[in-house]
């Protein structure tokens, strides 16, 4: 017996039944007997449900399909029944129509049935019971689940404000579990870990969504070695048997590294292109610009060798170049080739083609089609640029046919020793929380935390998976006066948010460190998805809607007293101008 979703038919005399294993063929009954039975499938709409009973049957000589699991057999239908006819649908069920995102989301119980995302949900949900398995069944992990309701928290992202009924009060959902796990550590439960949800007030992009879930792991007496291992050991266990096994243990390289060669924290290291520091060759040039940046602190010059660059780059790829790097950050980069006649419309690359050139050949190791971007000027500004280029310059090759990242590779690494602390954007002068206010500074440069607090590095660790962070954790601070320390003397952070968190500290913490994964661009990596989105059931839109439900959605004014709250709507200039010419309209 069968209880199935109408595929397509054919020509009333076959159709295709899918359910959840996959599809099967019916053999429609063309005899006069059982004419109930065919008007039943033929008159059924396509998607309709229909309840199917016969017997499994060889199908006849040459018409077997090898291209279908279920390709050598057929039902000989006895009964159906229609259990729901389908009404017009939106859009077909197919994997081949192509379907804006917007009307995906808006019918996204419909765009559940398509088989890549059946695909990519089932694997999902695969993966994760082969982590719980791993963590709970091998390594004595306990499943924890923490609150949902918080309060307001010092630092990092934006987080959503839930009203409370008491007034002027508020809950917050929390960015993600750390401050309880790390209480969970105090409690004595050493090795957690939870399926977690996370919830950031910031609008959606192909790699983020207000709501998300994290693989969250906390131990006690752990290094960042160990850490390490677990997470390799996790990920290798629960790896898709359809895809290459996983090579432990996974590459390192120091952050420092990393923006140096990469230009970036979360380098795709699929392809070569690295940035080369070429100051040296320079340090006698007469190019102006060259010369203007070797002469200030931190000051360099930087290149990278196009491969082909020459051959299937354009004049306006190479124009649109320069122009995101003059918009983004007015910087200047010159196309130099190795041909002296190519550069005839720049007389500076020509310069300096023809007196370092041969250098340049040697330190870039080029070749006669190849390309070098140059840029110069402040070493992690330019080192930024440069890694943005290599990036754009990897896609425009890529969309002329030459391929470079191969999708099939899944390339891990290991980033570490990051700053603990970076200068405010805002304000300079003060320091922010590389990631975040409980990371441990590194043992080496403790020392350096009350002087020099800006040269401290962390015992952070990022896990990058082909240019793309998958997680990231650390060793925390476990001692009460080396948090408070960290949080009012160089933060400045309001240190009675956190008095819950320093109390635990006080009463025994033990040492302790974490890694939080995240699932969904885990998974989308893993199958190949465009956005995430194509791997969460039902996700957010673009600007953090729910298309579906036309979530968020207004409150009667009567139904948010309980919460003492009233909403303020924003006027326009002329609606502002009228309300102050009638100061005793009341505000809805």
């Amino acid at each position: 017996m069968s209880l199935s979703l109408i595929f397509r038919k054919r020509q009333n005399i076959f159709l295709v039944l899918r359910d959840f294993h996959g599809l099967v063929q019916v053999v429609i009954p063309q005899d006069e007997s059982a004419a109930s039975v065919k008007k039943i499938l033929c008159e059924a709409p396509m998607e309709s449900v229909v309840q199917v009973s016969g017997t499994v049957i060889s199908r006849p000589p040459g018409q077997k399909n090898p291209k279908m699991p279920t390709g050598e057999i057929e039902i000989k239908v006895k009964t159906a029944k229609l259990l729901n006819s389908c009404k017009k649908l939106p859009f077909e069920i197919k994997d081949f129509m192509k379907k804006t995102e917007t009307l995906r989301l808006q019918y996204r119980y419909l765009d559940l049935r398509s088989v890549q995302m059946q695909y990519n949900l089932r694997l999902r949900s695969q993966m994760v019971m082969k982590m719980r398995e791993y963590l709970c069944n091998l390594h004595g992990f306990v499943d924890v689940e923490t609150p949902t309701l918080f309060k307001r928290t010092p630092g990092g992202a934006k987080e959503f404000v839930i009203p409370s009924r008491e007034p002027g009060k508020f809950y917050s959902l929390p960015q993600s579990p750390q401050q309880f796990k790390q209480l969970l550590m105090v409690g004595g439960l050493d090795r957690y870990f939870q399926v977690a949800r996370c919830y950031r007030d910031e609008g959606s992009r192909p790699d983020r969504q207000p709501e998300f879930t994290q693989i969250d792991i906390e131990m006690s007496f752990v290094d960042q070695t160990g850490v390490q291992s677990l997470i390799e050991g996790l990920l290798q266990y629960s790896w898709p048997s359809d895809k290459d096994p996983l090579v432990v243990p996974f590459p390192s390289m120091p952050f420092a590294e990393a923006l140096a060669s990469y230009g970036t924290d979360k380098p795709d290291t699929r392809f070569g292109m690295k940035i080369v520091d070429i100051s040296d060759m320079f340090r006698n040039t007469e190019v102006g610009f060259l010369q203007d940046a070797l002469s200030k602190p931190q000051g360099t010059v930087k290149a990278i060798c196009i491969r082909k660059g020459a051959k299937y780059l354009k004049r306006k790829d190479i124009e649109s170049i320069r122009k995101f790097a003059a918009d983004h950050f007015n910087e200047e980069v010159l196309p130099i080739f190795l041909k002296t006649n190519e550069n005839c419309n720049s007389p500076v690359a020509k310069f300096i083609m023809e007196e370092q050139g041969l250098g340049l050949v040697k330190l870039l190791e080029t070749q006669e089609e190849d390309m070098v971007l140059l840029t110069a000027g402040e070493h992690k500004k330019a080192c930024s640029l440069m890694g943005k280029l290599r990036l754009e310059c990897a896609d425009l090759l890529e969309a002329r046919g030459v391929v470079l990242r191969d999708p099939a590779l899944f390339s891990f690494l290991w980033v570490v020793d990051f700053p603990l602390f970076l200068p405010k954007e805002e304000n300079p002068q003060e320091l922010e929380s590389a990631h975040h206010p409980f990371t441990a500074p590194h043992p080496s440069d403790i020392h350096l935390l009350y002087t020099e607090p800006h040269k401290v590095r962390s015992q952070h660790y990022d896990l990058v998976l082909n240019g793309n962070e998958i997680g990231g954790g650390s060793i925390r601070i476990h001692n009460s006066e080396l948090q408070h320390y960290v949080l009012d003397t160089v933060l400045k952070e309001d240190v009675k948010l956190l008095s819950h968190l320093l109390q635990a500290l006080d009463y025994g913490a033990p040492p302790h460190g974490g890694i939080a994964l995240g699932l969904d661009r885990l998974m989308c990596l893993v199958t190949g998805a465009p956005s995430i989105r194509d791997v969460i059931a039902f996700p957010k839109s673009f600007r953090g809607h729910d298309l579906m439900s036309n979530a968020p959605d207004s409150i009667p004014p009567e139904e948010l007293k309980p919460y003492h709250i009233q909403v303020s709507w924003p006027m326009d200039a002329e609606t502002e101008k009228s309300s102050s010419n009638h100061p005793c309209r009341s505000e809805s």
